[in-house]
């Protein structure tokens, strides 16, 4: 039987670089956030003579009065632009439908982008005003902070008949916010040098992701509470590494199976969902990841009163016997 708690330092190390890195990186460069979140317009344009770059469309469009416009690739000849929120009309026969762009906007850009490159097709055209976006922020902040309580308060529930059950969820969550991180990190480099922005789309495949992350944990906790209660003198590293060797074949082969489902969608799929499947098949391999070298390996050392000791060294009162008795 391999020995994953007796290396659990190596994982546990190799995740504690993982968080420092790409949580560095998303201290350094924050996320670019999309229109939802900080208000403006955003229209999908299509130019069917010419094939301009992303440099020329943005000087295009600062000559129109839109120098803080931004322009991001989505496919040949298409662009994706977003600027300042433009003002909206509603049509009088249908109060309740869609807004669109009143004369003298959209069409103006539109003109003018004609004008200097050639024919051109908009495709889309959408708009969120400022209040609506804080309202966004707002609520996808507390859906993730939500989501980590009630994922702590279950599992402390789920395994309240073994001692300090409390554990477990707090494991859960670690596991659970180095995941989120890696993502986090991942696409605030992505949006430093390529531009690529976090919408409501984003939120949703991260608490998609935290739900995949917690399922493959508790079925590791699950099966370490059945060999626990079976034999309660079984040592605790005994019990978490054969509770991993008979779920870790389940684990990579449910992983694998999603992995393949999102990739085919990254190769064939358009590139509006490209974000959200990038966020699924980053966050499943993290979160597989997580549940073997974190999780169960964070218990193990909470468990042994590792922690402890590693603290102890490091401000140099060591295992004396004082120090052991109160742990």
């Amino acid at each position: 039987m391999f020995d994953f708690a007796g290396k659990r330092w190596w994982y546990l190390s190799i995740s504690a670089v993982l968080f420092v890195v790409f949580g560095g990186a998303l201290v350094l460069w924050r996320l670019e956030p999309g229109i939802e979140f900080t208000s403006g317009s955003s229209f999908t344009v299509e130019f069917t003579e010419q094939a301009p770059s992303q440099s020329d469309i943005h000087s295009a469009l600062s000559d129109l009065g839109h120098p803080e416009a931004r322009v991001q690739g989505s496919g040949t000849n298409q662009w994706i632009i977003r600027t300042d929120e433009l003002e909206v009309s509603q049509a009088a026969d249908a109060p309740t439908g869609p807004a669109e762009p009143t004369q003298g906007e959209i069409d103006t850009i539109e003109a003018g982008l004609r004008e200097r490159f050639g024919a051109m097709n908009r495709i889309d055209f959408s708009t969120v005003s400022g209040t609506v976006s804080s309202e966004i922020a707002w609520y996808s902040f507390w859906a993730v902070i939500a989501a980590s309580a009630a994922i702590l308060v279950y599992i402390s529930l789920a395994f309240r008949r073994l001692p300090r059950p409390w554990r477990y969820g707090t494991c859960a969550v670690v596991a659970v916010l180095h995941d989120a991180v890696i993502i986090l990190g991942l696409f605030a480099i992505l949006g430093e040098f390529n531009g690529t922005e976090v919408d409501t789309a984003f939120i949703t495949a991260l608490l998609t992701i935290i739900g995949f992350s917690v399922h493959d944990t508790i079925v590791v906790f699950d099966r370490i509470r059945e060999k626990v209660q079976q034999d309660p003198y079984v040592p605790y590293e005994e019990a978490v590494n054969a509770s991993m060797m008979e779920t870790l074949a389940r684990s990579i082969n449910t992983s694998f199976v999603v992995v393949l489902t999102v990739v085919s969608m990254l190769l064939i799929g358009g590139d509006t969902i490209r974000n959200f499947l990038l966020v699924l098949l980053v966050g499943i391999l993290s979160g597989t990841y997580s549940s073997i070298g974190i999780a169960s390996q964070l218990l193990v050392a909470w468990e042994n009163n590792d922690i402890g000791r590693f603290f102890r060294r490091i401000t140099g009162k060591g295992d004396t016997p004082a120090a052991v008795e109160a742990a």
